[in-house]
């Protein structure tokens, strides 16, 4: 998955007007699973069972919910991702799911013939960083892929570290007020040090209108900014990465205001099965 580092500069220039980023006020809690599928196992196949635990949460009405999406970058993998307040809200909703039998055993079913489909999987916890988001926006259903910028800080430079943050985020607020994004730190699966910016696209004309933004970031910043932004981030980025998803609907179990504000994105009609190939008849003997 990694890919060469480049500047938090440019890295957080994409962040802007790219959509909404999660919640007004975003949960403090992210779950981060992720599918890598075989090769030849992916798409239509490895929706058609992914769709299936969706219809099994649905028929049970436990309150379950997640957002389901494919990578456009890197290598062949599905991210789920479901946000919490606490850890004792996530614990709950395993509970709901636990102590129904009738979905447990569906789900472990399911298991089986997702596994046969999977590479490896991984899971990750990250808690919000307030201090690092930038006016995250309202939920909006109608956004179509993530953004996903990724950046491992080196061990005993937090300090560096927060320096920088807060010298792009002062410069956003003079330069590109209308800038938005959510932080996350990792604190469970994933090595310490991890933060990860989150940014929801609508359109991808929305990333190339990012794009032009370069030249007002540098202007407000000036040289000597722009020097000790790479000063700062030389010493505490160790490395970083940007990924691109996009959200799928049969790989989703999303919550009712996504499903009645763009129903025919979000309530897609089943996969219809596979018909079963016809028998062919015996050829008669010669005569």
């Amino acid at each position: 998955m990694k890919q060469p580092s480049r500047s938090l500069f440019g890295v957080c220039l994409m962040l802007l007007v790219c959509g909404s980023a999660l919640a007004q006020a975003p949960p403090k809690i992210l779950v981060i699973q992720r599918e890598f599928t075989k090769p030849g196992k992916g798409g239509a196949i490895h929706d058609k069972t992914e769709s299936a635990f969706a219809q099994e949460f649905t028929k049970a009405k436990v309150p379950v919910v997640y957002l389901g999406m494919n990578a456009l970058s890197g290598k062949a993998r599905v991210l789920f991702m479901s946000f919490y307040e606490s850890f004792d809200a996530w614990e709950k909703e395993v509970a709901s799911v636990n102590k129904n039998e009738t979905l447990s055993a569906a789900l472990d079913r399911l298991n089986v013939a997702d596994g046969e489909l999977l590479e490896s999987t991984d899971q990750a916890v990250y808690t919000l960083r307030n201090d690092y988001n930038f006016n995250p926006k309202a939920n909006n259903p109608h956004r179509r892929a993530l953004e996903v910028l990724v950046f491992h800080v080196k061990p005993g430079h937090y300090k560096e570290w927060d320096e920088l943050l807060k010298l792009v985020l002062a410069t956003y607020g003079k330069a590109i007020p209308e800038a938005h994004w959510a932080c996350f730190e990792s604190m469970f699966g994933a090595p310490s040090g991890t933060f990860i910016f989150l940014t929801a696209i609508d359109h991808a004309s929305d990333i190339d209108a990012s794009m032009l933004d370069d030249k007002k970031f540098a202007e407000t910043l000036g040289p000597d900014g722009l020097t000790k932004l790479g000063e700062l981030e030389a010493a505490s980025v160790e490395s970083s990465e940007q990924q691109l998803f996009v959200y799928n609907p049969r790989l989703s179990h999303p919550s009712e205001e996504f499903l009645k504000a763009d129903p025919d994105f979000w309530s897609p009609k089943p996969m219809a099965p596979k018909a079963p190939a016809k028998k062919k008849e015996a050829a008669a003997p010669a005569q």
